[in-house]
């Protein structure tokens, strides 16, 4: 896991550039504290930086940028290839007899199977989480690319006079005379799901590489955008290649698991696993475990708050295991001082709030370890989400009532105070079995009348259910706005409908809220304290065998992951699992009520909005009235305006 940054001048500044990598890659040097190097070709016109985090081959071998053996390839990486070995033996063949590697690094592999084989067929053969940067000094082409699954960030967008390009946006924005505008289009799709979907950033006219993709830059030609891995084309074959036999499922689903594991237990440096006690992650560290001869290390945060507290539950995981379980009891001082920071460490707005837990479990295993797994990916692979079941059965239950009435209906619920619906809420729970029942009610349920009174079909219901201001235009300040398209527009690769809708929408988790939220909130979390994190459920083989498990073998009478429980339960007792999921979640709500009342007032001002241009204070202060009395929970509407206001204040200075 490291970080790069560089630039392709279209002409010769008149500032040193040197300098100026140096504090590109200076800003990101959270993400590769154990070197770093800069380089730049003998026309000193293409400029490449890397900082490194040493996890494979800790010597100077492994120092970055690399050249390839026949000095016709200058790369910077970030992330890790888990096959590179096997790569090194099939290479054998294609190397020159006097050929000696330089080192054990992923990176000479990488680098030398591009040189030989082409980067196209060195992308397919690589398993792996990475982004790269490649100069070809011969074709005079910048060659940019990211993973499958978007595991690994990369930036890229032409800033004054030059093509530039980082794994975090913040070093292109260290370059002289960035542009500090904000797009407003940008804008407009954070406030609706609390996250930029790539391609786009918060700024005008830098992007986002898409997963499973690369570009090739060059000064004679326009940026062209090249796909080697397409999840459209993965799901349509597993829909045609669907299993039959259950056993065959999950012996299949086993083995698959086992070896992604097996592959990403490799580092030269201390290793183990984020354990919260829930399935994903209990699945992780079971199976680390199995093919472990020593007792892994396992992490997990406890909170004061009992209700958010789930530590007891990874406790009871890890002593079953006989894991080396390290539980560190964060207390609510520490959590609420990590909120200002969070402008800084996203540097794009970003406001899921499971983005603070996620950052204090990393800086814990920061403690102990180098490189942690994770559990992530497996809700949208597996149908773990409880919307994915509730939505069809909550659409069949409503969709007979009339449109118009159905907004009446929609209208009536979300006048009724949270209190009120809360004491429903327990009532209703006490009906349900244990591993049924619906934690936050009153949210639920306010949030699901809101889209009953926009919603016609389920196809708008699945949408809207997504989405955090159905109508954010109403807030936004739209003056001298104007929709800008790039020449340079990548395909996304997301039209494709499956035969029902829970498939739908995992496939749509899949493409857009797995990258560009839960992935993107693990890389600056971990990178933040310079831990590596490794996602075993998103290795690409993995990824395509899920894709041809039908949907009865992943939802179940009702019950997510049906398949990963029954491997589970080898391993682990039905009932140490088997619990209502409740996420990775904070009472953000109540401290922007209270002890955060002061820093969320300040953000909120009314003078402060308007001076800065970019909201409406009229409804922002309506929404922020009626959650202070307590009458309305506007929690993820009002985080999304905060970490928008904190990132600003951060990040564009008056």
């Amino acid at each position: 896991m490291c970080g790069f940054a560089g630039f392709v001048l279209d002409h010769k500044p008149n500032f040193d550039s040197n300098n100026v990598l140096q504090n590109m890659i200076d800003v990101i040097g959270h993400r590769g504290p154990d070197d770093e190097g800069i380089w730049h070709d003998s026309t000193e016109s293409v400029f490449l930086g890397h900082k490194r985090l040493a996890i494979m081959d800790l010597s100077d071998a492994g120092h970055q940028p690399m050249d390839s053996y026949d000095r016709k390839l200058t790369i910077a990486f970030n992330g890790e290839i888990y096959n590179h070995l096997e790569l090194r033996y099939k290479l054998k063949k294609s190397l020159p007899n006097n050929f000696c590697w330089r080192g054990g690094s992923d990176t000479e592999t990488l680098i030398t199977a591009i040189s030989l084989w082409g980067v196209e067929e060195a992308l397919n053969s690589s398993i792996g989480m990475f982004a790269f940067a490649l100069w070809d000094h011969q074709k005079q082409e910048l060659i940019l690319a990211r993973d499958r699954m978007g595991e690994k960030p990369l930036y890229f967008g032409r800033v004054n006079g030059a093509f530039a390009f980082a794994s975090e946006l913040k070093s292109i924005a260290a370059y002289p005379g960035f542009n500090m505008s904000v797009s407003k289009t940008s804008l407009r799709d954070y406030l609706k799901y609390n996250y930029i979907p790539a391609p786009a950033s918060i700024y005008e006219d830098i992007y986002k590489l898409m997963p499973g993709s690369y570009a090739v830059f060059s000064k004679s030609h326009p940026i062209k955008f090249k796909t080697y891995w397409s999840s459209k084309k993965v799901f349509l074959s597993g829909g045609e290649n669907q299993f039959h036999d259950t056993s065959k499922a999950l012996s299949s689903l086993e083995n698959y698991l086992n070896e992604a594991i097996s592959s990403q237990m490799v580092a030269d440096v201390p290793l183990g696993a984020f354990l919260s006690g829930g399935i994903d992650s209990s699945m992780i560290a079971a199976l680390m475990q199995r093919q472990s001869k020593e007792p892994i290390k396992t992490f997990t945060i406890a909170f004061q708050d009992s209700f958010f507290n789930e530590a007891p539950f990874a406790k009871e995981v890890a002593n079953h295991l006989g894991t080396d379980h390290h539980e560190i009891l964060v207390t609510d001082k520490e959590v609420k001082e990590v909120i200002p920071k969070l402008g800084k460490m996203y540097d794009e707005p970003f406001a899921d709030s499971s983005q603070i837990p996620t950052h204090l479990v990393c800086k814990a295993a920061r403690q102990a370890v180098t490189v942690a797994l994770s559990g992530d990916a497996a809700d949208e692979l597996f149908g773990g989400y409880n919307r994915y079941t509730w939505t069809p059965s909550i659409w069949k239950k409503f969709s007979w009532i009339p449109f118009p009435l159905r907004k009446i209906l929609g209208f009536l619920i979300r006048a009724m105070p949270h209190q009120i619906l809360d004491l429903l809420g327990i009532l209703f729970n006490i009906a349900l079995p244990k591993n049924k029942k619906i934690h936050r009610f009153s949210d639920k349920l306010h949030k699901m009348a809101a889209r009953l009174e926009t919603s016609k079909t389920l196809d708008d219901f699945c949408h809207h259910l997504a989405l955090v201001w159905q109508n954010p235009e109403e807030i936004i300040n739209m003056r001298n706005y104007s929709a800008k398209h790039s020449e340079d527009e990548q395909s996304i690769d997301s039209a494709l409908k499956l035969n029902d809708e829970i498939s739908q929408m995992m496939y749509d988790d899949m493409l857009t809220y797995l990258p560009d939220d839960i992935l993107c909130k693990v890389d600056r979390a971990a990178m933040s304290v310079s831990l590596e994190t490794r996602v075993p459920f998103l290795d690409h083989r993995l990824v395509e065998l899920s894709s041809r498990i039908p949907i009865n073998m992943k939802i179940r009478e009702g019950e997510g992951k049906w398949i990963l429980r029954e491997i589970l339960y080898k391993y682990i007792p039905k009932k140490l699992i088997d619990r209502p999921k409740a996420g990775f979640a904070i009472p953000i709500g109540e401290w922007i009520r209270g002890p955060l009342r002061e820093w969320a007032d300040n953000l909120l001002a009314p003078d402060k909005i308007m001076a800065q241009g970019y909201f409406h204070s009229e409804p922002i202060q309506k929404i922020w009235k009626e959650h202070l009395s307590g009458d309305y929970d506007w929690t993820p509407r009002l985080w999304g305006i905060l970490m928008f206001q904190s990132w600003l204040e951060e990040n564009i200075k008056p």
